[in-house]
């Protein structure tokens, strides 16, 4: 599969900004008169190389916009190494991390018989008023 010209780029870029596919194709330089653009733009969408590089953007964006866990464990280090951060917020930092680490989870044994068997229902919310 060949690359995008720098007009299908541009739509493409345009359209994950705003998510409107005719003023998309507008703003990428192509000229359209009447619904030319939306019968157009709409072409382009299902276009597989346009999808494709839609897709790879959102992936890309995702990462450079969204902080994954090991930022946000620095992020919470920072504040919690932080002398001059108040301690309510050095002690909540350190939780978050300790948390994230499994250090709180709580093992519960269950002891019992199962039969296996679950059963539906119908329960009548008056039924519970009488």
């Amino acid at each position: 599969m060949g690359e995008l010209n720098i007009r299908q780029k541009k739509f493409a870029d345009f359209y994950i900004e705003t998510g409107n596919a005719s003023a998309s194709y507008l703003r990428a330089s192509y000229e359209a008169e009447g619904n030319a653009a939306e019968v157009n733009a709409s072409r382009l969408l299902r276009n597989p190389k346009v999808q494709d590089y839609i897709k790879e953007r959102n992936a890309q964006l995702d990462v450079e916009l969204i902080a994954d866990i090991t930022e946000t464990k620095r992020f919470w280090t920072e504040i919690m190494r932080d002398e001059n951060a108040e301690m309510k917020d050095r002690l909540k930092a350190s939780e978050f991390i300790a948390k994230t680490n499994g250090a709180f989870v709580e093992k519960k044994e269950l002891q019992g018989a199962f039969n296996n068997k679950i059963e539906f229902g119908f329960v009548d919310p008056g039924a519970a008023d009488a």
